[in-house]
């Protein structure tokens, strides 16, 4: 309970829970959900939730508060910087900067030094209210993407963490002596209290990255970052990046001979070596074998058809983006095949079929290619060019709940 007048940091102090250490209570949760910082004040007295820095929501508070500190680190050692945004994410955050020059890994070195030395001095993190729009354009005048934001504002995604909800706030780091603002980030929030509540943190690396992550927007410069309730989990976390990177399959494929990607073929596409060849030949064998086991009849289909067939799909209409652009040939547009669903369709239609026909199960090897962004290209995990085992059920209504618990049953033992 937060008492009407009182601070949720005085209730939470009130109440005897940590307010330092890897279980501190760094933001509170009303019934609403909705996460308030310890500074919020109610009108009224208001059960709360205390949400603690090593929990899920904790976490994503830290790190967007390291992600402040990160952006504010970079404005200091490169004035010119313009801010993108800089959300949470799985195991850490990152911040988007529109600067003259790609940063280096000494520049990376600098600015945790800096992002240090914020860390130390203790700023606080306190949220301020636009009465309006115009008042937020003029602040803000000199941060091109940040207005942009502004413009937008309720007609953005879940991830840009700096606006949203019925208010425009932004986040002034102050200084704790002073009181001096330092500096400020538009932002919805929550927030630490202040910028000694982030225990542990590390710079990752630097990427390109769009903006709002469209082509067609300005290239930025993303820096990643890591942070954790304490130096201990942040070096468990390190030590398990760097198990994982030993067995990374794109550091076993050249290690052990097995495929490329060759800058010649072009990104995301692989070359299998003979040794993968062979692995890739029995993976198939036994895919086969066990689908055949199953019911399932092979066909085969080719790589591209006609623009037509896409359309009737839908796949230009909902992902011509991630496709490759079109082939004219004789006057007809063809692309590369993105699925294999709208082929095993025309197989099923290409005569009258009966029920007794059904189930009827197809499945082949079909290559398939997707335009995917440069940026989240990986490896074999997200590439440009891929062969499925894919498989479509033609049934009826009543045979769906049974083909529906054949087919879970089928993939798990497939997997195993």
């Amino acid at each position: 309970m937060v008492p009407a007048g009182t601070t949720a940091a005085d209730a939470i102090a009130s109440a005897g829970l940590p307010a330092n250490g890897p279980k501190a209570i760094v933001v509170v949760r009303e019934d609403s959900g909705q996460l308030k910082d310890l500074s919020w004040v109610p009108e009224a007295d208001t059960e709360v939730e205390a949400v603690a820095i090593d929990s899920p929501d904790g976490l994503n508070v830290l790190r967007h508060s390291a992600a402040h500190v990160l952006a504010q680190a970079v404005q200091d050692i490169f004035p010119e910087a313009k801010l993108g945004i800089g959300p949470p994410i799985k195991d850490g955050f990152y911040y988007d900067f529109s600067v003259q020059t790609p940063f280096h890994p000494e520049d990376l070195t600098r600015i945790e030094k800096r992002m240090q030395e914020i860390i130390k001095s203790g700023q606080k993190f306190s949220r301020r209210v636009f009465d309006t729009i115009d008042e937020a354009k003029v602040e803000l005048v000199n941060e091109p993407f940040k207005l942009e934001l502004v413009d937008i504002k309720g007609d953005v995604e879940d991830d840009v963490m700096e606006v949203g909800g019925g208010e425009l706030s932004i986040y002034d780091n102050l200084d704790a002596s002073s009181g001096e603002r330092c500096w400020a980030d538009l932002c919805r929030g929550p927030h630490l209290p202040s910028t000694r509540h982030i225990p542990a943190f590390k710079l990752m690396r630097s990427a390109a990255a769009y903006w709002r992550g469209s082509e067609k927007n300005p290239q930025l410069q993303r820096i990643y970052g890591t942070a954790w309730p304490s130096r201990d989990a942040l070096k468990e976390h390190l030590r398990l990046l760097e198990e994982a990177a030993k067995r990374d399959h794109r550091k076993l494929g050249a290690e052990l001979d097995l495929f490329s990607f060759p800058d010649e073929v072009g990104s995301g596409l692989a070359v299998f070596h003979p040794k993968g060849g062979i692995i890739r030949r029995e993976m198939e064998n036994y895919s086969r074998l066990k689908h055949e086991e199953a019911g399932y009849s092979f066909v085969n289909t080719p790589h591209i058809a006609k623009g037509t067939l896409f359309e009737i799909s839908g796949h230009l209409g909902w992902y011509k983006d991630t496709m490759y652009p079109p082939m004219e040939m004789e006057g007809t547009e063809y692309y590369a095949k993105p699925m294999n669903c709208p082929f095993h369709n025309l197989i099923f239609r290409s005569r009258g079929r009966s029920y007794r026909e059904l189930p009827l199960r197809m499945f082949e090897f079909g290559s398939v290619y997707r335009f995917e962004k440069s940026g989240v290209v990986h490896g074999l995990t997200r590439v440009r060019g891929m062969t499925q085992d894919d498989s479509h059920i033609y049934c009826t209504k009543e045979q769906m709940p049974g083909e529906l618990k054949r087919l879970l049953t089928f993939v798990l033992a497939l997997l195993r």
